[in-house]
């Protein structure tokens, strides 16, 4: 399904933000500190995210690849969460930002000990517009589920490489950790650069 131009406006500004971002920062903590407001301006509206990308399986959750840069410092991916779905117990092995679109998420932090991955006993709740960061040096293992029963939940992620292909870790269900590799849900990408109708309203 196409989108107008002027719809998809804000993610198009966020890619080239962030492509600018990941080229200047000098730390981690710099990166997620200027990659949150980014990512909140993004997630304050959820118009701009095209029907196709925010589409629920009843089967599982879906992650769709929203953009990848090219040189894969960068990905973002929009999470779409049926009600009672979640993750495994899983980590990303890269730095990543998520921000709530629409409906709630249910996360619960789990942390390495010694050869085991652990429940730290923490859980929060992400509403609409609330952001939380992931990475190796700020905490790295939870589980999301959708928080609520009725309806889809969706959120946005940035990850500091293109995260469909990055060989990660979950635990099984005998909560054993092993390799995985998640992919993505669609070989569609949304076409963030078409402006021609825009460019055609100035000329005229």
């Amino acid at each position: 399904m196409s989108v107008a131009p002027d719809a998809i406006a804000p993610l198009r500004d966020f890619v080239v933000a962030m492509t600018r971002l990941v080229e200047t920062a000098r730390d981690e903590p710099t990166l997620l500190a200027q990659g949150r407001v980014l990512l909140s301006r993004l997630v304050a509206d959820e118009g701009w995210l095209p029907p196709a990308f925010a589409e629920p399986d009843p089967a599982s959750y879906r992650q769709y690849l929203l953009h990848c840069d090219p040189l894969e410092r960068f990905s973002v991916v929009s999470f779409v969460w049926g009600p009672g779905q979640k993750t495994p117990v899983h980590d990303h092995t890269v730095w990543g930002l998520v921000g709530m679109l629409s409906g709630a998420e249910l996360c619960q932090e789990y942390a390495p000990q010694g050869d085991r991955v652990v429940s730290r006993g923490v859980q929060h709740t992400l509403k609409p517009g609330m952001i939380e960061a992931v990475s190796p040096t700020v905490g790295d293992w939870h589980v999301v589920a959708n928080a609520l029963a009725d309806r889809p939940s969706i959120s946005i992620h940035v990850y500091g490489a293109n995260i469909g292909a990055v060989r990660r870790h979950m635990l099984d269900a005998q909560g054993r950790i092993c390799d995985f590799v998640s992919g993505y849900s669609s070989a569609l990408l949304p076409n963030l650069w078409d402006r021609s109708a825009a460019v055609r309203a100035q000329a005229g």
